[in-house]
């Protein structure tokens, strides 16, 4: 499985993003697929996820400023990043678990700052 975001840039404090995951299989048929981000350190950490037997989930700081969803027509996973903060400057990766194996995009860099 090949994944590839796009999306990522500068935006300012506050403004919107929405990044995009394409994957080389069927989106529909991955039982688990989300976004992470990682910034030098600090750990990765989990943004959102979706998931066919726990549903969607949320890293507690992003709720209620992000909202993961797919389109499976497009085959693409989106992350809408609202209200954004300078502390969510970090790269962001599409992830997806496909019979045991995690697989990883190369990550897109957003960065928020005036």
């Amino acid at each position: 499985v090949q994944l590839v975001e796009s999306g990522g840039g500068l935006v300012q404090p506050g403004e919107s993003r929405r990044l995009s995951c394409g994957a080389s299989g069927s989106i529909r048929s991955f039982n688990l697929i989300g976004w992470y981000r990682h910034a030098p350190g600090k750990q990765r950490e989990l943004v959102a996820s979706l998931s066919r037997s726990v549903g969607i989930s949320y890293g507690d700081s992003v709720k209620g400023r992000f909202t993961i969803f797919k389109d499976d027509a497009k085959n693409l996973l989106y992350l809408q990043m609202n209200s954004l903060k300078p502390e969510d400057t970090e790269l962001y990766y599409c992830n997806t678990l496909l019979l045991g194996v995690k697989y990883w995009g190369p990550g897109t860099q957003v960065t928020v700052s005036s």
